[in-house]
């Protein structure tokens, strides 16, 4: 049993070199200028097939490719748009507040717990300095004995 993908606005197979546009277009600008250089290894025509799609469909000179364009518009619009109901929008925005809020004071406490951490290292490097300096000259391994090497 075989299955053919449909485009959701018709109801026609969508042909192989749709789907493997698709694919290409998901897997990012990347993915096109690998197929685009594997096709010149393989044969050559295919890669320069591909180079001249690109160019005339303006693969190569967008920003990126249509899939993460879409996707990073859905992502970041949502926080400023309207839902058009204002008791949820007054919500939503003391809640983003108070979380912004929550997140500086978060910061804060990190930032004091690196310098805590600093501080503690840097006291321990200076007892340990001091211990060492305290150590009589005497005393080191290489005159212990009286050899004078």
């Amino acid at each position: 049993m075989t299955t053919a993908a449909y485009s959701p606005r018709e109801t026609a197979p969508i042909g192989w070199l749709a789907r493997a546009e698709n694919w290409l277009d998901n897997k990012g600008k990347g993915a096109w200028i690998a197929a685009m250089v594997l096709g010149f290894i393989f044969f050559w025509p295919v890669g320069l097939a591909l180079l001249f799609y690109m160019i005339w469909s303006k693969q190569m000179f967008k920003k990126s490719c249509r899939h993460s364009r879409h996707r990073n518009t859905a992502h970041y619009g949502y926080a400023t748009r309207s839902s058009g109901n204002s008791a949820f929008d007054a919500y939503k925005a003391d809640t983003l507040a108070r979380l912004e809020q929550e997140q500086e004071a978060f910061e804060t406490f990190l930032q004091r717990l690196r310098d805590a951490k600093d501080k503690a290292e840097f006291d321990q490097f200076m007892d340990d300095r001091a211990k060492t300096a305290a150590t009589p000259a005497a005393e080191t391994p290489d005159t212990r004995d009286g050899d004078t090497a």
